[in-house]
């Protein structure tokens, strides 16, 4: 048995239960017409409900109400952290109800996904959680009964004891144990007993997702909205100089035409505030249609941008001075600057050994560069945002990642206190990094303050997708130094990128080789950036996956086998003090993949692919078949291993790395967004390529090493491994390496 220490008093519970004023009962959710479920309406309401936490509601009839703090945007959080509150709580979890929290951190921690941190993250505060409202229901039937607590059990809602045959459900004594001290301490439960945990639960949003009920913002109504629509400049590097509204303004429907400033010009940006478009022209009218038919009767005059310092709050602290370019950039510029900072000197990050003398005195060289371009996230949902701004305070409808970073930006633009700033959170149509960045929830809030009404401010395809924020452009080049007997001597690595430089220094294959170098360059940019589906990762992966699989063929090694022998060494002498991986566990989902595909024995006609990288805490190994039909690649079949620790919803999880991997497939060979003077070159779906479903692998099958360790996230992992373990089956079928990125512009003809 583990006991952990509760971090939450009676006293703290009440003061912050007085600044949620109350909050016993159940509301379904602020959408006007969002309804319970299937499964809720199925279950008798209670009368009353007990709140034992911030995370636990339960009826007198002994239904219960798990809270999910964080925001969903498609990782099936809303399920799996609510299940680690069941398990440890020892509820049914047939008799349960799920419920989305509102932006709350006075009474969550870390309302944030992204990262994959939701359920590493989430894990221990949520069984300690579930374990104090267990252990407290425990107490109040020993009270109730007159028996010794550690006579008590307890299994699917009920509370047990054997030797007086007393036996009752929570909601028969949740009235007493919410009046209880929280324990100081509390046992958790062994991993062995899960009930719940490890067994495949269904996406709670999952028939209203089927079926089309509201859950997204976009599906909210309130009577005397506006919807709300921006025009930001066609290229970046330019800004708004004048407008001609004189037809737009008396079209049907339309109450204004009018410019915002998003942030005002003494604003110190956090990290997640954007740097470019802060001036937009709005257009406000009765319905979405009339406002797009008027947006095309605007007539907007641009100018160019002149360089801009900004001043920008770092992550750990302190403040820098980042300076936006003005001028118009274009793909074909950004291509010849990597190129030229390629060849300078780079910034060293990390250094092993003597590798300027190991390639000095090397039989044999061999370099490879690599590269890959901006993207768009493209989610389903495009951006949008509901604000009703008042004098007093500000409430807002929002997909959004990350609403503790926009609060304090919103406070400031809006002259509210924070506290006024209340941000309901809605499920959210994708993400993928995307909306981790607030930018949409200041637009809406500073048009609805604008309007002095309530406003739902959307924007159209071409607007998210030619907005920004992009992945960063990158490139890398690969060296490695060889003896005379095709012995490893020395890895070099230098990568950069707009505007950021991509690499990971102390990541495999640092800390396998004697003689290792880390360079890295960045070029400032006026186009915004921001993370994307693992963040950097998502192009190193690819480059030095791809060239660990050309240098085993040049060493005449098996690839797998080759990655293996430098785990090993990694594993028994390792080099350096910094390596953030584990050998042991990189290995272990390298073999089982290796077993899981028969490598050894492959009997299929397809070429294979195999890669594997290690980032967000979770281990991955890649086997993936392809096939060329009609001189196009078609991958038929993708056998994945993870190593994330304890699997909560098994399912889910399949699903996530699924939709990782084919997402990866599509980025690796069509993904890519261009620029001409400033101009984003695809601005709908007509141009921006994505992968269509008959080209999704028919066969994905993954496989979780099975142990004991906490678990980590699955949003981004299988992602990044994904364009190597393509490019390196596309060698095998066409006999061709592939080192820029999207791979279909080297095999078919643009244009």
């Amino acid at each position: 048995m583990t006991l952990i220490k509760t971090t939450l008093n009676r006293r703290s519970f009440l003061k912050v239960s007085a600044l949620a004023g109350g909050g016993m009962v159940l509301s379904f959710s602020w959408l006007a017409g969002c309804k319970p479920t299937v499964e809720e309406e199925a279950l008798q309401m209670p009368k009353e409900w007990f709140e034992l936490n911030n995370y636990i509601k339960i009826g007198e009839n002994g239904v219960v109400t798990l809270v999910s703090a964080n925001p969903e945007f498609g990782s099936n959080v809303k399920t799996s952290m609510p299940m680690i509150l069941a398990d440890e709580l020892d509820v049914d979890w047939k008799n349960v109800i799920v419920e989305q929290a509102d932006f709350y951190p006075e009474r969550y921690d870390r309302q944030f996904t992204g990262g994959s941190q939701g359920i590493r993250r989430g894990w221990q505060p949520l069984r300690t959680a579930g374990a104090t409202a267990r252990a407290m229901l425990v107490k109040a039937a020993a009270q109730s009964w007159e028996v010794p607590e550690n006579e008590i059990t307890t299994a699917e809602g009920f509370l047990m004891h054997a030797a007086s045959g007393k036996k009752a459900n929570y909601g028969e004594v949740a009235s007493l144990a919410a009046t209880l001290e929280v324990p100081e301490e509390v046992p958790l439960k062994e991993i062995d007993d899960f009930t719940i945990i490890g067994k495949s639960q269904k996406n709670v949003d999952g028939l209203k997702i089927v079926t089309g009920q509201p859950l997204f913002t976009l599906d909210y109504q309130q009577e005397g909205m506006l919807v709300a629509m921006t025009v930001h400049p066609p290229a970046f590097g330019m800004k708004v100089k004048s407008f001609d509204d004189s037809k737009a303004k008396d079209m049907p429907g339309i109450h204004k035409v009018f410019t915002i400033k998003t942030l005002k010009d003494d604003y110190e940006r956090n990290a997640f505030d954007t740097t470019t478009f802060t001036e937009l022209v709005v257009i406000a009218g009765n319905t979405t249609w009339e406002v797009l038919n008027a947006k095309k009767a605007l007539k907007v005059e641009w100018v160019n941008a002149e360089d801009k310092d900004v001043i920008i709050q770092g992550w750990g602290g302190g403040k820098q001075t980042v300076t936006i370019p003005g001028g118009l950039e274009s793909s074909s510029g950004h291509r010849g600057k990597m190129a030229e900072y390629g060849q300078k000197q780079a910034n060293v990050l990390r250094k092993d050994g003597d590798p300027e003398s190991a390639f000095k005195n090397a039989a044999s060289i061999i370099e490879r560069s690599y590269s890959a371009p901006f993207l768009a996230h493209n989610c389903m949902e495009p951006v949008n945002c509901f604000a009703d701004v008042s004098a007093e305070k500000a409430i807002l409808i929002a997909p959004i990642q990350a609403p503790e970073l926009i609060r304090n930006t919103l406070a400031a633009r809006l002259g509210l206190p924070k506290e006024s700033i209340q941000i309901n959170l809605a499920r959210m149509g994708g993400g993928f990094g995307q909306r981790a960045y607030g930018h949409h929830l200041v637009e809406a809030a500073v048009i609805s303050q604008e309007l002095q009404k309530p406003v739902k401010m959307v924007y159209s395809r071409e607007d998210d997708m030619t907005y920004g924020i992009y992945r960063p452009t990158y490139s890398a080049t690969y060296r490695a130094a060889l003896d005379e007997e095709n012995n490893l001597l020395a890895f070099h690595v230098k990568a950069g990128g707009i505007p950021e430089s991509p690499i990971h220094p102390n990541r495999f294959p640092a800390g396998a080789i004697d003689n290792y170098l880390a360079e890295g360059w960045e070029i400032p940019s006026n186009i915004t950036i921001g993370a994307f589906r693992a963040p950097r990762s998502n192009f190193m992966a690819s480059a030095e996956q791809s060239f660990l699989d050309e240098l085993a063929e040049e060493m005449g090694k098996d690839p797998i086998e080759f990655r293996l022998d430098l785990l090993e060494r990694a594993r028994t002498n390792p080099v350096g003090e910094n390596n953030d991986y584990d050998p042991e566990r990189y290995a272990g989902v390298l073999k089982l993949v290796k077993e899981k595909a028969n490598w050894d024995t492959n009997q299929t006609n397809a070429k294979r692919g195999v890669a594997a990288y290690f980032c967000h805490n979770t281990y991955v190994a890649e086997v993936m078949d392809l096939e060329m039909k009609n001189d196009e690649p078609l991958i038929t079949n993708v056998v994945a291993a993870v190593d994330c620790g304890i699997v909560i919803n098994p399912d889910a999880a399949s699903n996530m790395g699924e939709g990782g991997i084919v997402d990866g497939i599509g980025n690796a060979l069509f993904g890519e967004q261009s620029f001409n003077n400033g101009i984003p070159e695809k601005s709908n779906f007509d141009k921006y390529r994505m992968i269509r479903q008959r080209e999704a692998p028919k066969n994905i099958s993954i496989h979780f090493v099975k142990n004991d360790i906490d678990p980590t996230g699955l949003g981004e992992p299988l992602f990044p491994p994904t364009f190597a373990a393509v490019a390196n089956a596309l060698y095998k079928a066409t006999g061709k390496r592939f080192y820029d990125q999207p791979f279909m512009q080297n095999i078919l003809p643009k244009g």
